[in-house]
Protein backbone atom coordinates (compact mmCIF):
# COMPACT_ATOMS: atom_id res chain seq x y z
CA UNK A 1 0.00 0.00 0.00
CA UNK A 2 2.88 2.34 0.84
CA UNK A 3 4.49 1.51 -2.53
CA UNK A 4 1.23 2.29 -4.36
CA UNK A 5 0.92 5.67 -2.58
CA UNK A 6 4.52 6.49 -3.46
CA UNK A 7 3.81 5.70 -7.11
CA UNK A 8 0.70 7.88 -7.07
CA UNK A 9 2.67 10.75 -5.55
CA UNK A 10 5.46 10.38 -8.12
CA UNK A 11 2.97 10.30 -10.98
CA UNK A 12 1.18 13.38 -9.68
CA UNK A 13 4.49 15.26 -9.46
CA UNK A 14 5.45 14.21 -12.99
CA UNK A 15 2.03 15.20 -14.30
CA UNK A 16 2.30 18.65 -12.70
CA UNK A 17 5.77 19.13 -14.17
CA UNK A 18 4.63 18.17 -17.64
CA UNK A 19 1.50 20.31 -17.52
CA UNK A 20 3.43 23.33 -16.24
CA UNK A 21 6.09 22.99 -18.98
CA UNK A 22 3.70 23.31 -21.91
CA UNK A 23 0.40 24.98 -22.66
CA UNK A 24 -0.40 22.56 -25.47
CA UNK A 25 -1.60 19.60 -23.44
CA UNK A 26 -4.70 18.49 -25.34
CA UNK A 27 -7.63 16.51 -24.08
CA UNK A 28 -6.29 13.16 -25.30
CA UNK A 29 -2.93 13.68 -23.66
CA UNK A 30 -4.59 14.78 -20.43
CA UNK A 31 -6.70 11.62 -20.50
CA UNK A 32 -3.60 9.49 -20.96
CA UNK A 33 -1.91 11.21 -18.05
CA UNK A 34 -4.98 10.50 -15.97
CA UNK A 35 -4.91 6.83 -16.99
CA UNK A 36 -1.23 6.75 -16.08
CA UNK A 37 -2.08 7.97 -12.58
CA UNK A 38 -4.80 5.35 -12.22
CA UNK A 39 -2.41 2.62 -13.36
CA UNK A 40 0.11 3.83 -10.79
CA UNK A 41 -2.55 3.66 -8.11
CA UNK A 42 -3.03 0.00 -9.02
CA UNK A 43 0.70 -0.65 -8.78
CA UNK A 44 1.64 -0.47 -12.48
CA UNK A 45 4.70 1.70 -13.09
CA UNK A 46 4.29 3.52 -16.42
CA UNK A 47 7.87 3.01 -17.62
CA UNK A 48 9.10 -0.47 -16.91
CA UNK A 49 12.34 -2.35 -17.43
CA UNK A 50 13.51 -5.22 -19.61
CA UNK A 51 11.02 -7.99 -20.37
CA UNK A 52 12.60 -11.37 -21.26
CA UNK A 53 10.87 -12.72 -24.37
CA UNK A 54 10.46 -16.25 -25.67
CA UNK A 55 11.14 -14.74 -29.08
CA UNK A 56 9.90 -12.09 -31.47
CA UNK A 57 6.27 -12.37 -32.50
CA UNK A 58 7.25 -13.61 -35.94
CA UNK A 59 9.19 -16.45 -34.24
CA UNK A 60 6.24 -17.25 -31.98
CA UNK A 61 4.00 -17.55 -35.04
CA UNK A 62 6.52 -19.65 -36.96
CA UNK A 63 6.88 -22.11 -34.04
CA UNK A 64 3.25 -21.94 -32.91
CA UNK A 65 2.19 -24.82 -30.70
CA UNK A 66 -1.21 -24.76 -29.01
CA UNK A 67 -0.92 -24.88 -25.21
CA UNK A 68 2.68 -23.65 -25.21
CA UNK A 69 3.64 -21.02 -22.62
CA UNK A 70 5.25 -17.88 -24.04
CA UNK A 71 6.44 -14.44 -22.97
CA UNK A 72 6.13 -11.62 -25.53
CA UNK A 73 6.14 -7.84 -25.66
CA UNK A 74 4.86 -5.19 -28.01
CA UNK A 75 2.91 -2.02 -28.70
CA UNK A 76 -0.89 -2.07 -28.45
CA UNK A 77 -2.42 -1.45 -31.87
CA UNK A 78 -6.07 -2.27 -31.16
CA UNK A 79 -8.18 -2.82 -28.06
CA UNK A 80 -11.67 -4.38 -28.24
CA UNK A 81 -13.39 -4.39 -24.83
CA UNK A 82 -16.35 -6.80 -24.64
CA UNK A 83 -17.01 -6.54 -20.91
CA UNK A 84 -15.64 -9.64 -19.19
CA UNK A 85 -12.91 -10.02 -21.79
CA UNK A 86 -10.69 -7.85 -23.94
CA UNK A 87 -9.18 -8.68 -27.33
CA UNK A 88 -6.13 -6.67 -28.34
CA UNK A 89 -3.40 -6.71 -30.97
CA UNK A 90 0.24 -6.08 -30.16
CA UNK A 91 3.13 -5.38 -32.53
CA UNK A 92 6.85 -5.76 -31.76
CA UNK A 93 8.39 -4.69 -35.07
CA UNK A 94 8.36 -8.19 -36.53
CA UNK A 95 4.70 -9.21 -36.51
CA UNK A 96 1.26 -8.42 -35.19
CA UNK A 97 -0.37 -10.89 -32.76
CA UNK A 98 -3.73 -11.13 -31.02
CA UNK A 99 -3.90 -11.40 -27.24
CA UNK A 100 -6.97 -12.36 -25.21
CA UNK A 101 -7.46 -10.94 -21.71
CA UNK A 102 -10.11 -12.82 -19.75
CA UNK A 103 -11.41 -11.72 -16.39
CA UNK A 104 -11.23 -15.19 -14.79
CA UNK A 105 -7.58 -15.70 -15.83
CA UNK A 106 -6.26 -12.58 -14.06
CA UNK A 107 -6.61 -10.90 -10.70
CA UNK A 108 -9.32 -8.25 -10.56
CA UNK A 109 -6.64 -5.57 -10.22
CA UNK A 110 -4.73 -6.81 -13.28
CA UNK A 111 -7.93 -7.00 -15.34
CA UNK A 112 -9.13 -3.52 -14.39
CA UNK A 113 -5.66 -2.09 -14.95
CA UNK A 114 -5.57 -3.57 -18.46
CA UNK A 115 -8.74 -1.64 -19.27
CA UNK A 116 -6.86 1.59 -18.52
CA UNK A 117 -4.34 1.00 -21.29
CA UNK A 118 -4.28 3.21 -24.39
CA UNK A 119 -3.34 2.52 -27.98
CA UNK A 120 0.40 2.85 -28.41
CA UNK A 121 1.30 1.61 -24.91
CA UNK A 122 4.02 -1.04 -24.72
CA UNK A 123 3.26 -4.05 -22.55
CA UNK A 124 4.85 -7.37 -21.66
CA UNK A 125 2.65 -10.46 -21.71
CA UNK A 126 2.95 -14.01 -20.38
CA UNK A 127 0.39 -16.55 -21.44
CA UNK A 128 -0.61 -19.65 -23.35
CA UNK A 129 -0.95 -20.09 -27.08
CA UNK A 130 -4.36 -21.08 -28.42
CA UNK A 131 -6.47 -20.84 -31.57
CA UNK A 132 -9.76 -18.94 -31.56
CA UNK A 133 -13.01 -20.30 -33.02
CA UNK A 134 -12.25 -18.23 -36.11
CA UNK A 135 -8.90 -19.94 -36.48
CA UNK A 136 -6.71 -17.03 -35.36
CA UNK A 137 -3.51 -17.79 -33.48
CA UNK A 138 -3.66 -15.95 -30.15
CA UNK A 139 -2.27 -15.73 -26.63
CA UNK A 140 -4.51 -15.98 -23.59
CA UNK A 141 -2.95 -13.65 -21.04
CA UNK A 142 -2.00 -14.98 -17.61
CA UNK A 143 0.19 -12.05 -16.56
CA UNK A 144 1.07 -8.67 -18.00
CA UNK A 145 3.24 -5.69 -17.13
CA UNK A 146 3.39 -2.06 -18.20
CA UNK A 147 6.60 -1.35 -20.13
CA UNK A 148 6.09 2.14 -21.57
CA UNK A 149 3.21 4.58 -21.47
CA UNK A 150 2.44 6.47 -24.72
CA UNK A 151 1.38 10.00 -23.78
CA UNK A 152 0.54 11.07 -27.32
CA UNK A 153 -1.95 9.56 -29.73
CA UNK A 154 -0.90 7.50 -32.69
CA UNK A 155 -2.21 8.53 -36.14
CA UNK A 156 -5.99 8.59 -36.15
CA UNK A 157 -7.69 5.19 -36.42
CA UNK A 158 -4.65 3.62 -38.08
CA UNK A 159 -5.56 5.13 -41.44
CA UNK A 160 -1.96 6.15 -41.66
CA UNK A 161 -0.02 9.36 -41.49
CA UNK A 162 -1.28 11.04 -44.64
CA UNK A 163 0.58 14.38 -44.65
CA UNK A 164 3.70 13.79 -46.75
CA UNK A 165 5.95 16.24 -44.92
CA UNK A 166 4.86 14.92 -41.53
CA UNK A 167 5.72 11.40 -42.70
CA UNK A 168 9.29 12.54 -43.32
CA UNK A 169 9.59 14.67 -40.19
CA UNK A 170 8.01 12.05 -37.93
CA UNK A 171 9.24 8.87 -39.59
CA UNK A 172 8.63 6.97 -36.36
CA UNK A 173 4.88 7.55 -36.76
CA UNK A 174 5.05 6.76 -40.47
CA UNK A 175 6.64 3.39 -39.64
CA UNK A 176 3.96 2.64 -37.06
CA UNK A 177 0.98 3.74 -39.11
CA UNK A 178 1.89 2.88 -42.70
CA UNK A 179 2.70 -0.80 -43.31
CA UNK A 180 3.84 -0.05 -46.87
CA UNK A 181 6.48 2.35 -45.56
CA UNK A 182 7.73 -0.15 -43.00
CA UNK A 183 7.84 -2.83 -45.70
CA UNK A 184 9.86 -0.56 -47.99
CA UNK A 185 12.52 -0.05 -45.33
CA UNK A 186 12.58 -3.74 -44.48
CA UNK A 187 13.31 -4.34 -48.16
CA UNK A 188 16.05 -1.72 -48.09
CA UNK A 189 17.71 -3.52 -45.20
CA UNK A 190 17.43 -6.84 -47.09
CA UNK A 191 18.85 -5.26 -50.26
CA UNK A 192 21.92 -4.01 -48.36
CA UNK A 193 22.40 -7.43 -46.78
CA UNK A 194 22.19 -9.24 -50.11
CA UNK A 195 24.59 -6.81 -51.83
CA UNK A 196 27.20 -7.57 -49.20
CA UNK A 197 26.55 -11.32 -49.42
CA UNK A 198 26.91 -11.28 -53.21
CA UNK A 199 30.19 -9.35 -53.17
CA UNK A 200 31.67 -11.21 -50.21
CA UNK A 201 30.99 -14.53 -51.93
CA UNK A 202 33.02 -13.33 -54.95
CA UNK A 203 36.11 -12.34 -53.03
CA UNK A 204 35.49 -8.62 -52.58
CA UNK A 205 36.53 -7.19 -49.23
CA UNK A 206 34.53 -4.48 -47.49
CA UNK A 207 36.65 -1.56 -46.29
CA UNK A 208 36.16 1.84 -44.70
CA UNK A 209 37.76 5.08 -45.82
CA UNK A 210 37.64 8.60 -44.33
CA UNK A 211 34.38 10.51 -44.46
CA UNK A 212 36.16 13.70 -43.41
CA UNK A 213 38.95 14.57 -45.83
CA UNK A 214 41.52 17.34 -46.39
CA UNK A 215 40.65 17.36 -50.13
CA UNK A 216 37.17 16.95 -51.60
CA UNK A 217 38.01 14.64 -54.50
CA UNK A 218 36.73 11.78 -56.60
CA UNK A 219 33.86 13.73 -58.16
CA UNK A 220 32.88 17.24 -59.23
CA UNK A 221 30.51 18.59 -56.59
CA UNK A 222 30.26 21.33 -53.97
CA UNK A 223 31.40 19.89 -50.62
CA UNK A 224 30.28 20.51 -47.06
CA UNK A 225 33.11 22.30 -45.26
CA UNK A 226 34.05 22.10 -41.60
CA UNK A 227 36.97 23.03 -39.36
CA UNK A 228 39.03 20.49 -37.47
CA UNK A 229 40.00 22.34 -34.26
CA UNK A 230 42.66 19.87 -33.08
CA UNK A 231 44.61 20.27 -36.32
CA UNK A 232 43.50 23.84 -37.02
CA UNK A 233 42.63 22.72 -40.54
CA UNK A 234 39.77 23.07 -42.99
CA UNK A 235 38.22 19.67 -43.77
CA UNK A 236 35.56 18.44 -46.16
CA UNK A 237 32.84 15.83 -45.85
CA UNK A 238 33.59 13.42 -48.64
CA UNK A 239 31.85 13.72 -51.97
CA UNK A 240 33.17 10.28 -53.00
CA UNK A 241 35.50 7.61 -51.54
CA UNK A 242 37.15 6.87 -54.91
CA UNK A 243 40.63 8.28 -54.35
CA UNK A 244 41.09 6.44 -51.05
CA UNK A 245 39.84 3.15 -52.48
CA UNK A 246 42.35 3.51 -55.33
CA UNK A 247 45.10 4.02 -52.76
CA UNK A 248 44.15 0.54 -51.50
CA UNK A 249 44.67 -0.85 -55.02
CA UNK A 250 48.15 0.65 -54.91
CA UNK A 251 48.62 -0.98 -51.50
CA UNK A 252 47.82 -4.46 -52.80
CA UNK A 253 44.12 -4.98 -52.16
CA UNK A 254 42.78 -6.36 -55.44
CA UNK A 255 38.99 -6.45 -54.91
CA UNK A 256 37.51 -3.88 -52.52
CA UNK A 257 34.17 -2.20 -51.91
CA UNK A 258 32.70 0.33 -49.53
CA UNK A 259 29.09 1.03 -48.63
CA UNK A 260 28.77 4.41 -46.98
CA UNK A 261 27.56 8.00 -47.04
CA UNK A 262 28.60 10.74 -49.42
CA UNK A 263 27.77 14.41 -48.87
CA UNK A 264 27.18 17.04 -51.54
CA UNK A 265 26.22 20.60 -50.69
CA UNK A 266 23.72 20.90 -53.51
CA UNK A 267 19.99 20.87 -54.19
CA UNK A 268 17.10 18.75 -52.95
CA UNK A 269 14.66 17.19 -55.40
CA UNK A 270 12.83 13.94 -56.13
CA UNK A 271 16.05 12.05 -56.88
CA UNK A 272 18.68 13.98 -54.86
CA UNK A 273 19.41 14.21 -51.15
CA UNK A 274 22.58 15.97 -49.92
CA UNK A 275 23.44 12.96 -47.74
CA UNK A 276 23.17 9.73 -49.71
CA UNK A 277 24.40 6.14 -49.69
CA UNK A 278 26.66 4.62 -52.33
CA UNK A 279 28.43 1.38 -53.12
CA UNK A 280 31.86 1.96 -54.64
CA UNK A 281 33.76 -1.06 -55.89
CA UNK A 282 37.19 -1.55 -57.48
CA UNK A 283 38.82 -4.59 -59.00
CA UNK A 284 42.51 -4.72 -59.89
CA UNK A 285 43.26 -6.03 -63.38
CA UNK A 286 39.68 -5.38 -64.43
CA UNK A 287 38.07 -2.81 -66.75
CA UNK A 288 34.70 -1.45 -67.88
CA UNK A 289 33.63 -4.88 -69.10
CA UNK A 290 34.35 -6.55 -65.76
CA UNK A 291 32.28 -3.82 -64.08
CA UNK A 292 29.49 -4.43 -66.59
CA UNK A 293 29.57 -8.09 -65.56
CA UNK A 294 29.25 -7.07 -61.90
CA UNK A 295 26.13 -5.01 -62.65
CA UNK A 296 24.52 -7.75 -64.75
CA UNK A 297 25.20 -10.23 -61.96
CA UNK A 298 24.58 -8.20 -58.80
CA UNK A 299 21.35 -6.38 -59.58
CA UNK A 300 19.29 -9.34 -60.83
CA UNK A 301 20.65 -11.55 -58.03
CA UNK A 302 19.60 -9.05 -55.35
CA UNK A 303 16.20 -8.46 -56.98
CA UNK A 304 15.50 -12.18 -57.21
CA UNK A 305 16.62 -12.85 -53.64
CA UNK A 306 14.71 -9.98 -52.01
CA UNK A 307 11.66 -9.65 -54.27
CA UNK A 308 11.44 -13.00 -56.03
CA UNK A 309 11.12 -11.39 -59.47
CA UNK A 310 13.10 -9.45 -62.07
CA UNK A 311 10.05 -7.50 -63.24
CA UNK A 312 9.80 -4.14 -61.47
CA UNK A 313 6.78 -1.82 -61.68
CA UNK A 314 7.80 1.84 -61.66
CA UNK A 315 5.60 4.97 -61.57
CA UNK A 316 5.96 7.32 -64.54
CA UNK A 317 5.86 11.12 -64.66
CA UNK A 318 2.28 11.11 -65.98
CA UNK A 319 0.98 9.08 -63.03
CA UNK A 320 0.90 5.79 -64.88
CA UNK A 321 3.20 2.80 -64.31
CA UNK A 322 5.61 0.80 -66.43
CA UNK A 323 7.34 -2.54 -66.14
CA UNK A 324 11.13 -2.63 -65.95
CA UNK A 325 12.72 -5.97 -66.85
CA UNK A 326 16.02 -6.56 -65.04
CA UNK A 327 16.80 -9.75 -66.93
CA UNK A 328 20.33 -9.46 -68.39
CA UNK A 329 22.03 -8.89 -70.76
CA UNK A 330 21.31 -5.16 -70.90
CA UNK A 331 21.41 -2.88 -73.92
CA UNK A 332 24.68 -1.08 -74.66
CA UNK A 333 24.78 2.08 -76.79
CA UNK A 334 27.33 4.82 -77.43
CA UNK A 335 26.68 8.32 -76.07
CA UNK A 336 27.28 9.94 -79.45
CA UNK A 337 24.91 7.53 -81.20
CA UNK A 338 22.10 8.50 -78.82
CA UNK A 339 22.75 12.19 -79.46
CA UNK A 340 22.79 11.67 -83.24
CA UNK A 341 19.49 9.76 -83.04
CA UNK A 342 17.91 12.76 -81.31
CA UNK A 343 19.65 15.72 -82.95
CA UNK A 344 20.64 14.49 -86.40
CA UNK A 345 23.53 12.52 -87.89
CA UNK A 346 25.48 15.75 -88.52
CA UNK A 347 25.24 17.00 -84.93
CA UNK A 348 28.94 16.63 -84.12
CA UNK A 349 29.91 18.41 -87.33
CA UNK A 350 27.96 21.59 -86.45
CA UNK A 351 29.71 24.73 -85.27
CA UNK A 352 28.77 26.26 -81.91
CA UNK A 353 26.23 28.74 -83.33
CA UNK A 354 24.40 26.11 -85.34
CA UNK A 355 24.41 23.72 -82.38
CA UNK A 356 22.85 26.42 -80.16
CA UNK A 357 20.11 27.07 -82.73
CA UNK A 358 19.25 23.42 -83.09
CA UNK A 359 19.26 22.88 -79.33
CA UNK A 360 16.87 25.80 -78.78
CA UNK A 361 14.63 24.50 -81.55
CA UNK A 362 14.49 21.18 -79.67
CA UNK A 363 13.41 23.00 -76.49
CA UNK A 364 16.73 23.04 -74.62
CA UNK A 365 17.78 26.34 -73.06
CA UNK A 366 21.38 27.33 -73.84
CA UNK A 367 23.26 30.62 -73.62
CA UNK A 368 25.71 32.35 -75.93
CA UNK A 369 28.70 31.34 -73.80
CA UNK A 370 28.08 27.61 -74.22
CA UNK A 371 30.18 25.77 -76.78
CA UNK A 372 29.44 22.48 -78.49
CA UNK A 373 31.03 20.48 -75.69
CA UNK A 374 28.71 22.04 -73.09
CA UNK A 375 25.57 22.01 -75.23
CA UNK A 376 25.69 18.27 -75.93
CA UNK A 377 25.36 17.12 -72.28
CA UNK A 378 22.40 19.50 -71.92
CA UNK A 379 20.78 17.69 -74.84
CA UNK A 380 21.51 14.35 -73.24
CA UNK A 381 20.29 15.37 -69.76
CA UNK A 382 17.11 17.14 -70.89
CA UNK A 383 15.98 15.07 -73.86
CA UNK A 384 17.66 11.67 -73.93
CA UNK A 385 18.37 10.17 -70.51
CA UNK A 386 14.73 10.26 -69.39
CA UNK A 387 13.74 8.16 -72.44
CA UNK A 388 16.06 5.29 -71.45
CA UNK A 389 13.52 3.25 -69.52
CA UNK A 390 14.86 -0.30 -69.75
CA UNK A 391 18.37 -1.06 -68.35
CA UNK A 392 20.94 0.57 -70.65
CA UNK A 393 24.71 1.01 -70.60
CA UNK A 394 25.58 4.35 -72.23
CA UNK A 395 29.26 4.07 -73.20
CA UNK A 396 32.15 6.14 -74.65
CA UNK A 397 31.64 9.57 -73.04
CA UNK A 398 33.73 12.75 -73.62
CA UNK A 399 36.89 12.62 -71.51
CA UNK A 400 36.38 16.16 -70.17
CA UNK A 401 33.52 14.92 -67.99
CA UNK A 402 35.27 11.86 -66.56
CA UNK A 403 38.82 12.84 -65.55
CA UNK A 404 39.53 9.61 -63.62
CA UNK A 405 38.82 7.15 -66.46
CA UNK A 406 41.13 5.72 -69.13
CA UNK A 407 40.71 6.98 -72.69
CA UNK A 408 39.41 4.72 -75.45
CA UNK A 409 42.20 3.19 -77.54
CA UNK A 410 40.56 4.17 -80.82
CA UNK A 411 39.60 7.74 -79.79
CA UNK A 412 41.59 9.65 -77.14
CA UNK A 413 38.77 12.24 -76.86
CA UNK A 414 36.49 9.59 -75.34
CA UNK A 415 36.82 7.54 -72.16
CA UNK A 416 36.11 3.84 -71.67
CA UNK A 417 33.18 4.17 -69.28
CA UNK A 418 29.50 3.45 -68.96
CA UNK A 419 26.59 5.20 -67.35
CA UNK A 420 24.03 2.59 -66.33
CA UNK A 421 20.56 4.09 -66.75
CA UNK A 422 17.24 2.53 -65.68
CA UNK A 423 13.82 4.15 -65.64
CA UNK A 424 15.24 7.36 -67.08
CA UNK A 425 17.72 7.87 -64.20
CA UNK A 426 21.44 7.19 -63.94
CA UNK A 427 21.97 4.44 -61.41
CA UNK A 428 25.67 3.76 -61.74
CA UNK A 429 28.81 4.86 -63.58
CA UNK A 430 31.49 2.27 -64.34
CA UNK A 431 35.04 2.92 -65.58
CA UNK A 432 38.15 1.45 -66.96
CA UNK A 433 40.17 3.38 -64.39
CA UNK A 434 43.04 5.63 -65.37
CA UNK A 435 46.26 4.31 -63.84
CA UNK A 436 48.62 6.58 -65.80
CA UNK A 437 50.01 8.87 -63.10
CA UNK A 438 51.42 11.38 -65.60
CA UNK A 439 48.17 11.63 -67.56
CA UNK A 440 46.21 11.89 -64.30
CA UNK A 441 48.29 14.88 -63.21
CA UNK A 442 47.55 16.64 -66.51
CA UNK A 443 43.81 16.02 -66.19
CA UNK A 444 43.67 17.12 -62.55
CA UNK A 445 45.59 20.27 -63.43
CA UNK A 446 43.10 21.07 -66.19
CA UNK A 447 40.21 20.37 -63.83
CA UNK A 448 41.32 22.66 -60.99
CA UNK A 449 42.45 25.47 -63.30
CA UNK A 450 43.87 28.37 -61.33
CA UNK A 451 43.00 26.71 -57.99
CA UNK A 452 46.21 24.68 -57.86
CA UNK A 453 45.88 24.29 -54.08
CA UNK A 454 43.05 21.86 -54.82
CA UNK A 455 45.41 19.49 -56.61
CA UNK A 456 45.48 16.25 -54.61
CA UNK A 457 49.23 15.71 -54.45
CA UNK A 458 48.89 12.90 -51.93
CA UNK A 459 46.77 10.84 -54.33
CA UNK A 460 49.07 11.60 -57.27
CA UNK A 461 52.03 10.47 -55.21
CA UNK A 462 50.25 7.20 -54.43
CA UNK A 463 49.51 6.74 -58.13
CA UNK A 464 53.17 7.20 -58.99
CA UNK A 465 53.97 4.14 -56.86
CA UNK A 466 52.03 2.15 -59.43
CA UNK A 467 48.30 1.36 -59.50
CA UNK A 468 47.36 -1.78 -61.41
CA UNK A 469 44.89 -1.52 -64.30
CA UNK A 470 41.44 -1.66 -62.73
CA UNK A 471 37.72 -1.41 -63.17
CA UNK A 472 35.54 0.60 -60.83
CA UNK A 473 31.90 1.49 -60.33
CA UNK A 474 29.65 3.41 -57.97
CA UNK A 475 25.99 2.57 -57.42
CA UNK A 476 23.64 5.09 -55.85
CA UNK A 477 22.00 2.72 -53.39
CA UNK A 478 19.10 5.04 -52.60
CA UNK A 479 18.21 5.03 -56.29
CA UNK A 480 18.65 1.26 -56.48
CA UNK A 481 16.19 0.88 -53.60
CA UNK A 482 13.81 3.24 -55.41
CA UNK A 483 13.99 0.99 -58.46
CA UNK A 484 13.50 -2.25 -56.55
CA UNK A 485 10.60 -0.90 -54.47
CA UNK A 486 8.80 0.96 -57.25
CA UNK A 487 9.35 4.37 -55.63
CA UNK A 488 9.84 7.65 -57.49
CA UNK A 489 10.81 9.94 -54.56
CA UNK A 490 14.18 9.50 -52.86
CA UNK A 491 12.86 10.71 -49.50
CA UNK A 492 10.61 7.65 -49.37
CA UNK A 493 13.64 5.33 -49.20
CA UNK A 494 15.73 7.36 -46.71
CA UNK A 495 14.66 6.93 -43.11
CA UNK A 496 15.45 10.50 -42.10
CA UNK A 497 15.81 12.67 -45.22
CA UNK A 498 17.07 16.24 -45.08
CA UNK A 499 14.29 18.84 -44.75
CA UNK A 500 14.17 22.56 -44.32
CA UNK A 501 13.99 23.29 -40.60
CA UNK A 502 10.80 24.78 -39.30
CA UNK A 503 11.09 28.27 -37.88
Amino acid sequence: MIEEKRLVTEMSEKKEAVVSSTEQVNTYRAQRLENMEKLAALGYKPFGRAWPRSGRLTDIRARFEEGKKVAVAGRLLTIRDIGKAVFADIYDGSDRFQIFVKRDRLSETAFQAFKLLDLGDHIGVEGELFVTRRGEQSIIVENWEMLSKALLNLPEKWHGLQDTEERYRKRYLDLIANPESRDRFNKRIAIMREIRAYLDARGYQEVETPMMQPQAGGAAARPFTTHYNALDATMFMRIAPELYLKRLLVGGFDKVYEIGRNFRNEGLDRTHNPEFTVLELYEAYGDRLSMKAVIEGLIPAVAQKVLGTLKMVMPTADGESEEIDLTPPYREVAYKDLVREKMGKDWFNLDDNEARKRAEAAGVEVDDEMNHLLITPEIYDKLIEKTLRQPTFVIRLPKQFVPLAKTCEDDPELVDVFEFVVGGKELCPGYTENNDSLEQRIRFTEQVGENQERLDEDFLTALEHGMPPAGGLGIGLDRLVMLLTGTDVIRDVILFPQLKQRS
